[in-house]
C-alpha cells in the first residue's frame, strides 16, 4: 500500500535524496553497465514489476555498492514485501554510510514506525461466463469441391454435406488465476469450456498450468515460463501440449515507455487419436513493446519451423509469424482492444503423393476488436469480436468464420 504513495513522490524525494547525497556520489565512478541498470530499475518499478526491480537493484549495488538511490529503493521494496529485518538492515546502512538529510530521514522513520508487514501473496482471478455464436465451429470448406491425383489422373470430387460450414451458438466459459510465490516467480492456471446447443460434437474444453520466473543476466531483463496443457473435443481427448519459452529485453535505453526484445520458445503437441500428426515446433521473434498508463501496443515477427513425425502428411514445415496488438483506454473507464496476427505454413513435401500431390501453403489471418466496459471494480461486460481467414493451395483446407462473444467478467485484483 505504502509502496504506491512513496512511488507517487518518487521524483521529489529524489530530488532532496540528491541533495544530501551527491557529495558520496560524485567521487564514485560509475561502474559498465550501472547506469543501464538503474535505469531498468527505475521502469520495472514504475510498471509495478517489483519482484523484478528488487533483482535488478541487488545486481546493480553488486557493481556499485555506492549507488545511495538503489539503496533507498531496495529497502523500500523489501519493507513493502514484508521483509522488515532485511528493510531495516538496509535504513541502517543507508544512515550510517550517507548520513541522509532530514527530510529523508523523516521518510524512513515513518516506514519504521508503520513497520514492514508482511502482505498476502499477489495474486489475481478472473472469471468470464458469457454466450458466443460461432459461423464456422466445424472449420467446413470454403469451396464445396476438391481435387484428387494429378494430370491425366485428375479428378474433381464434390465434399459431404457435413464438411461444408456448420453455424451453432453455445455458452462459454474461461477463468484464470496466478499467484507470485517464493522467489519471484508466477504461478498460473487457466481454463476454456464451450457447449453449443446444436453440434455437441464439436464442444471444447481445454486447461493448463505453468509457471514464469524472471531473473536479471546482466542488464537484460529474462523470463523464462513453462506450461502443460490439455484439450478435448466433443468429450475425447484430442491434444495434449508441453510449451517452453524465454524472452528477453534489451537495455537500450530507448524512449519511456518502449522495450526491444526478443523471445524464442519450443511446443511439442500430441494428438492420441491421430497417428502421425504429433510435432515440434520451435519458433523465434523479435518484440517491439510500448507501455503507458493508459495504452499497449505489442509488434512481433519472427520464424517457425514445425517438425513432425516421418509419416505426418507433408513432413516438415516453416514459415513466418507476425502479430500486433494494441490496447487503449477510450471513454471514461471503457477500454478497447484490437490484435491482428499472421501465420504461414509451407510444407516440405508432397501432401499425400497419389492422392493430393501438391506441397500445402497456407496462409492464416486472424483479426480480433473487443471492448471491456466496466460495471464495477470487480466486474465488467467484454464483447469480442474474431474473424479468421484461412487461404490455402489445397482446397479443402480453406476455411473461413466469425466469432462473436459477450461475456460478464470477474475479476479479483492484485
Amino acid at each position: 500500500m505504502l509502496l504506491r504513495c512513496v512511488w507517487a513522490n518518487r521524483f521529489a524525494l529524489g530530488v532532496v535524496w540528491a541533495l544530501g547525497a551527491s557529495a558520496a556520489l560524485a567521487d564514485t565512478p560509475m561502474q559498465p553497465g550501472g547506469a543501464d541498470l538503474y535505469q531498468t530499475a527505475t521502469r520495472l518499478m514504475e510498471e509495478a514489476r517489483f519482484n523484478e526491480a528488487r533483482a535488478v537493484l541487488e545486481r546493480l549495488l553488486q557493481l556499485q555498492p555506492e549507488h545511495a538511490g538503489a539503496w533507498l529503493d531496495l529497502a523500500v521494496l523489501q519493507c513493502n514485501a514484508g521483509r522488515g529485518q532485511v528493510a531495516e538492515s538496509l535504513f541502517t546502512t543507508i544512515e550510517q554510510r550517507f548520513t541522509p538529510p532530514p527530510a529523508l530521514q523523516d521518510v524512513i522513520n515513518q516506514l519504521r514506525s508503520r513497520g514492514c508487514d508482511s502482505p498476502a501473496p499477489a495474486g489475481m482471478a478472473r472469471l468470464q461466463v458469457g454466450r458466443v455464436h460461432d459461423s464456422n465451429v466445424n472449420q467446413g470448406a470454403i469451396s464445396p469441391f476438391f481435387n484428387v491425383g494429378s494430370g491425366s489422373n485428375l479428378v474433381t470430387l464434390v465434399l459431404a454435406p457435413e464438411y461444408a460450414p456448420r453455424s451453432d451458438t453455445g455458452t462459454a466459459v474461461s477463468g484464470e488465476f496466478s499467484r507470485t510465490l517464493p522467489g519471484g516467480t508466477l504461478g498460473f492456471a487457466q481454463f476454456q469450456a464451450r457447449q453449443y446447443d446444436r453440434l455437441p460434437q464439436y464442444n471444447l474444453n481445454s486447461v493448463a498450468l505453468g509457471a514464469e520466473h524472471p531473473w536479471q543476466l546482466g542488464s537484460w531483463t529474462v523470463r523464462a515460463n513453462g506450461s502443460a496443457g490439455l484439450t478435448t473435443l466433443g468429450g475425447s481427448v484430442y491434444q495434449r501440449q508441453l510449451q517452453l519459452q524465454l524472452q528477453a529485453t534489451a537495455p537500450l535505453g530507448l524512449p519511456k515507455g518502449w522495450e526491444l526484445g526478443a523471445s524464442g520458445g519450443w511446443t511439442g503437441v500430441s494428438y492420441p487419436t491421430l497417428t502421425g500428426f504429433d510435432s515440434r515446433l520451435w519458433e523465434s521473434r523479435g518484440l517491439l513493446v510500448y507501455r503507458s498508463d493508459d495504452a499497449f501496443l505489442q509488434a512481433s515477427v519472427g520464424y517457425a519451423l514445425d517438425r513432425g513425425d516421418a509419416q505426418r502428411p507433408g513432413n516438415d514445415r516453416s514459415g513466418a509469424v507476425l502479430s500486433l496488438t494494441g490496447r487503449r483506454r477510450l471513454a471514461g473507464a471503457l477500454v478497447g482492444e484490437l490484435g491482428w496476427s499472421y501465420q504461414s505454413w509451407h510444407g516440405q513435401q508432397a501432401y499425400s503423393p497419389g492422392l493430393i500431390d501438391e506441397r500445402r501453403r497456407q496462409h492464416t489471418q486472424i483479426l480480433r476488436a473487443a471492448v471491456t466496459m466496466p460495471l464495477s471494480r470487480q466486474q465488467a461486460v467484454h464483447v469480442e469480436l474474431r474473424a479468421v481467414r484461412n487461404r490455402e493451395n489445397i482446397s479443402i483446407f480453406e476455411f473461413q468464420g466469425k466469432q462473436l462473444q459477450v461475456n460478464w467478467e470477474w475479476s479479483l485484483p492484485h
